[in-house]
């Protein structure tokens, strides 16, 4: 009855059915098609930053830079990776301090009075980050030492000699167990 107010022509049972589900099908597959143009779109938007150099050596610094920077806003994410609009901004200025024609260095002692110890991937060796750089080697150095001393005292106590009364319960245990196993 419904297919008929809609002007469509009457089917059977089985027909309107049909009918039915390849409506729903095509409803679902508009939809995931709008959803893939979607994406596409985004991504479309988020094209590459390109930046011209005068040389391909300051172009590879910039790169080197901005894959050894963190960005503050992302998790453990490189500026040159990020869509960030702060790690934007730190590119754009990577880029203008390497046109000034400054150090790597100098624009890493930049980054860190402006975001702190936090934007380096590989921090500083200095009084600050002692520990950081240390512990780790402590450590490993600990547990060898464990290992030796664990190691040294199982073989001193394998090397002792058994007293007497050891001895003598030993042989015991031993006569018992040939004893018991010739009566079979």
């Amino acid at each position: 009855m419904a297919i008929r107010r809609l002007g469509l022509p009457a089917f059977s049972r089985h027909g309107t059915a049909t009918l039915r589900v390849s409506f729903v099908f095509s409803i679902l597959f508009s939809l995931a098609l709008s959803l893939l143009a979607g994406l596409a779109a985004n991504q479309a938007q988020a094209a590459v930053e390109v930046r011209d150099f005068d040389s391909p050596v300051t172009a590879e610094r910039y790169r080197s830079l901005t894959d050894g920077l963190r960005c503050p806003k992302c998790e453990n994410q490189a500026i040159g990776d990020s869509d960030s609009p702060v790690a934007k901004d730190m590119r754009e200025r990577v880029a203008a301090l390497l046109r000034e024609g400054r150090s790597d260095r100098e624009i890493q002692d930049f980054m860190v009075a402006r975001f702190g110890d936090y934007v380096l991937y590989n921090p500083r060796l200095e009084d600050r980050t002692l520990l950081l750089w240390g512990l780790p080697a402590a450590l490993v150095l600990l547990g060898g030492v464990l290992v030796a001393l664990i190691v040294r005292r199982r073989r001193r106590a394998s090397a002792r000699a058994l007293s007497a009364e050891e001895r003598a319960r030993l042989d015991a245990l031993v006569n018992r167990h040939s004893d018991a196993s010739g009566d079979h």
